[in-house]
């Protein structure tokens, strides 16, 4: 199943999809409906708060809705606004040796790893320590593990939140080139508040009172 969903192209329906913590009355998640059928850069923003979060553990399976039903064929994997929070290894490269999922060579492996980096513009960072890498090369490394574990949709739970400006734009741009990768495009659904980063997606939506909006082209969007 694995290998079929790494060729396949990622799919994601929510039907009508509610959720409520325990003790909550009210539904963080409500009614909710919405599909992601290609691969791009999608974004949801809302404030602190909407669920966004909750909205990402439902589709990468660690909850459950109350009600609705949720469709899922695609590789997941996820991209967490700290990076300490992820990265177990001493160094770039038993990080990521620790993320492939697979039997391969010794050869096939070093391609891999050399792939990867050059993937998130981390050439030579192999042998790093992680603990001398900044914020942002942490966050790139942790894009690194999701790719070269074979994921073709990743979650990115405001991966920037942590990150300087110049730091921002670096991993805002590494995501935006896998997206629109001719030869593996990459499908990513990027969580946020900040409007600014808005415009480096495909389609945007607002999760607001438990409801998520229909898609919108970044420059038609209105946040309400």
């Amino acid at each position: 199943m694995r290998d079929f969903l790494e060729n396949e192209i990622p799919y994601i329906k929510f039907k009508n999809v509610s959720f409520s913590y325990p003790g909550k009355k009210d539904n963080l998640i409500f009614q909710c409906n919405f599909s992601i059928k290609k691969p791009g850069f999608w974004m949801v923003v809302g404030k602190n708060g909407s669920g966004k979060s909750t909205l990402l553990k439902l589709i990468n399976r660690i909850i459950k809705p109350q009600n609705g039903f949720i469709d899922s064929r695609a590789n997941i994997g996820m991209v967490f606004q700290n990076p300490d929070h992820q990265i177990l290894m001493p160094n770039c490269r038993s990080e990521l040796l620790i993320n492939i999922n697979r039997n391969i060579s010794q050869n096939e492996i070093n391609k891999k790893i050399e792939y990867v980096l050059n993937q998130v513009g981390m050439t030579g960072f192999e042998k790093r320590p992680v603990h001398t890498l900044s914020g942002g090369q942490k966050q790139r490394l942790t894009i690194a593990c999701a790719l070269i574990s074979d994921r073709n949709f990743i979650l990115l739970d405001e991966p920037t939140a942590l990150l300087d400006q110049t730091s921002q734009l670096k991993v805002l741009q590494i995501i935006r080139n896998l997206t629109i990768d001719h030869k593996k495009p990459l499908t990513a659904l990027w969580i946020t508040h900040r409007y600014e980063e808005l415009t480096y997606a495909d389609a945007v939506a607002e999760l607001k009172n438990g409801f998520l909006s229909s898609w919108q082209e970044p420059s038609k969007f209105q946040y309400n």
